[in-house]
């Protein structure tokens, strides 16, 4: 009996809201309802990223207590789980988990406290000069302070999430070394025509309802087949991307190649407008993870022997050489530009500054460790 069997969600845990999970702490914690009632304030008032927004004085007045009991519960809360809920500031916040990790060290509270603008700048030996320490300390806290958490919330649900998941559109997938496309057609619904309308129409006298239902027949048909072609257009699209691009699939991001709307266009034999519509917003699930359709048409930049190379396959060396590096010498846009040139790769260093920034890696001055 179906109604009978458990679903499988029974068996898997929801997670909890960032408020529940602190509201059963404080119900756990505090013995008077006026602590109580203090807290639960102080908890509806934190942010998305787990911060107390406002401050004591205005929750005092607001609920009519005391600002040194409010201060008290609020010190309270911030021995919760997550560590540095409730804190005021950053600063506050990271010194918090300072605390809970039996850090000693009082520098380290000094620079969670006055020197996280120098720390984002990589300034270490202004810090240590400041503080009468070594630079290699210096570093050491740094390293610690980093590995802090700045967003206690995060890993619970909070009233601003706005979790959107991600179902492919298409799925490639290798069996005996070749690779096979699947469209996810499974959340359209499967649309027939009834054979009671169809049989209708024959058997109708009145010429103005035959006219009708043969309209909304033809209707019928059309949504049908547009569905379908949509359907085979996405699968040749993505069989063309395949085709252009199956080194990327076979050896990785690196081997990626230069591609543009109009060679996959000619490919299939229609408009590129029709492939631009067929790749927008669509994902694909490969053996090398989810990308949506438009990571696989990149731009090109020239190579020595006359060819091209994509600009994501270029973004990847990049990468990689900044891996690579020796982090006391980082590698300047200059000297990545000169690498990749000795690797048959035209590029300028004002290019390989674009790119580092469209990938989010700092210059080599705040790569650089000390």
């Amino acid at each position: 009996d179906n109604e009978s069997k458990q679903s499988f969600e029974s068996y898997t845990s929801k997670k909890l809201s960032l408020k529940d999970h602190l509201m059963v702490q404080l119900g756990m914690t505090v013995k008077s309802n006026k602590e109580k009632r203090i807290g639960e304030f102080i908890i509806e008032s934190l942010d998305n990223k787990g911060y107390l927004g406002c401050s004591i004085q205005d929750i005092g007045l607001l609920i009519n207590e005391d600002v040194i009991e409010v201060e008290r519960v609020l010190r309270l809360i911030q021995t919760f789980d997550p560590v540095g809920i409730g804190a005021r500031s950053l600063s506050e916040c990271l010194m918090i988990q300072l605390k809970e990790k039996g850090i000693q060290d009082k520098n380290a509270y000094i620079i969670a406290e006055r020197y996280l603008e120098e720390i984002a700048t990589n300034k270490i030996q202004k810090i240590a000069k400041d503080l009468h320490i070594t630079v290699n300390r210096v570093q050491s806290i740094c390293d610690i302070i980093k590995m802090l958490e700045p967003k206690p919330s995060r890993g619970f649900i909070v009233d601003s999430d706005n979790i959107r998941y991600i179902v492919p559109d298409v799925t490639i997938e290798k069996i005996n070394n070749e690779y096979i496309i699947i469209v996810n057609d499974s959340y359209l619904p499967t649309l027939t025509i009834s054979n009671y309308y169809k049989n209708m129409i024959g058997g109708l006298d009145d010429k103005e309802a035959s006219k009708f239902l043969s309209d909304k027949l033809n209707s019928s048909m059309w949504l049908i087949k547009s569905i379908e072609q949509r359907r085979m257009t996405l699968y040749k699209v993505v069989d063309s991307i395949l085709k252009y691009q199956r080194k990327f699939f076979d050896e990785g991001k690196t081997s990626l190649k230069p591609l543009v709307l109009k060679d996959v266009a000619d490919d299939i034999g229609v408009h590129e407008s029709t492939v631009s519509r067929a790749t927008n917003g669509k994902y694909v699930q490969t053996p090398r993870g989810l990308f949506e359709l438009k990571y696989f048409f990149a731009s090109s930049l020239s190579e020595s022997d006359g060819s091209g190379v994509s600009s994501t396959s270029v973004k990847s060396t990049i990468q990689k050489l900044i891996d690579e590096e020796n982090s006391q010498k980082p590698l300047s846009d200059q000297k990545i530009a000169e690498k990749l040139n000795d690797k048959g790769i035209n590029i300028s260093r004002r290019t390989v500054a674009k790119y580092r920034d469209e990938m989010r890696i700092p210059s080599s001055s705040m790569r650089r460790r000390y």
